[in-house]
């Protein structure tokens, strides 16, 4: 499970921002609230992989 959660980290960015694509003309500000949450999931996902350390 431990090499899986940067991946489905990932995978939920990913959905997040297509939700941000979808949701821009109708809100703005819950597509802005989206996006936030898909680059905090993206930069976990990333740091989850461990190759900074």
């Amino acid at each position: 499970m431990d090499s899986l959660a940067p991946v489905l980290l990932l995978a939920l960015g990913g959905l997040l921002a297509g939700g941000t694509i979808a949701t821009w003309r109708n809100s703005r500000v819950l597509a802005v609230a989206l996006a936030v949450c898909a680059l905090l999931a993206v930069v976990a996902g990333v740091l989850r992989l461990d190759y900074f350390n």
